[in-house]
């Protein structure tokens, strides 16, 4: 059986179900797909991205599935009260579901990390200090915490940008955090592994600045596994042997794109704009 992994979805339902037709013929049989998060938001039917990939997931006995993305956390923190809505959402058709409690119950279930076909799948990155054994079991915390009775809870002090960098003896909600942060926002960091919230649409790093991708952080102790993210669409698709990068922008205009894990073959759908960037 083969294994695929997607970019962000962003709530592009229809360009997914033209790739997930050709990932059935390329395949030609049962395969398991990842999506690398952001399900929803932006785009123009985020409950019909939702609901397909849920969908998939119960019919595939599980063979299908998701890991959690900062818009996927901003959903169930706005569903259940502890976030107020964005002017930029587009969530609002899924609020208004009357599966939209299902569909919560659902996404909270999801993963932050998955290991597949030798690959760590996450959404945004790894801190370096982290080996991908450490980033499986600390996404394992946070996972229980959202999967449990205090979840509600969590979301409410799950935003914030401190502790920017992770010390093993964090505890408690700032710990929590830190993993979230790591997992599903970071892009840039410092060469010790602090991270940085305040550059998101540059593929580059701001001139003068001590900041790096975190992939390329020097000291980086996962880098004997390959990772699979999304996340940053200005970074475009980015394919090396110890990094595959998937954001190709389907929303902005770009595409959604799926790689087979098992020989890096790339699969990809144009995408209408749908959201102009600034």
């Amino acid at each position: 059986m083969k294994t695929y992994a997607i970019g962000d979805l962003q709530g592009c339902a229809h360009e997914a179900q033209v790739l997930l037709h050709r990932i059935a013929d390329h395949a030609g049989g049962a395969a398991r797909i990842v999506f690398v998060g952001d399900l929803v938001n932006r785009g123009p039917a985020s409950l019909a991205a939702l609901r397909k990939v849920k969908r998939l997931w119960a019919d595939s006995g599980g063979l299908v599935d998701a890991v959690l993305g900062n818009h996927d956390l901003h959903l169930l923190a706005v569903a259940c009260g502890a976030q107020a809505v964005s002017k930029s959402d587009t969530l609002a058709e899924i609020l208004a579901a009357p599966d939209c409690d299902e569909l919560i119950d659902w996404l909270r279930h999801r993963p932050l990390a998955l290991f597949e076909c030798g690959h760590l799948l996450v959404h945004a990155g790894l801190l370096p200090q982290w080996s991908a054994q450490q980033a499986l079991a600390l996404a394992a915390e946070v996972e229980a915490v959202l999967r449990g009775p205090g979840w509600i809870d969590f979301l409410g002090t799950m935003y914030g940008n401190q502790p920017d960098h992770w010390d093993d003896s964090l505890s408690g909600t700032a710990r929590l955090r830190c993993i979230v942060n790591a997992l599903t926002r970071m892009r840039l960091c410092t060469a010790d592994g602090v991270m940085d919230f305040k550059h998101k649409e540059s593929a580059g790093t701001p001139p003068g600045s001590a900041l790096l991708p975190w992939f390329d952080l020097p000291e980086r102790r996962s880098a004997g596994t390959p990772v699979v993210f999304g996340h940053w669409s200005a970074l475009g698709l980015l394919l090396r042997p110890d990094l595959v990068g998937l954001d190709s922008g389907c929303v902005w205009g770009g595409k959604l794109t799926a790689i087979c894990l098992d020989d890096r073959s790339l699969l990809e759908v144009d995408c209408p704009e749908y959201q102009k960037h600034g």
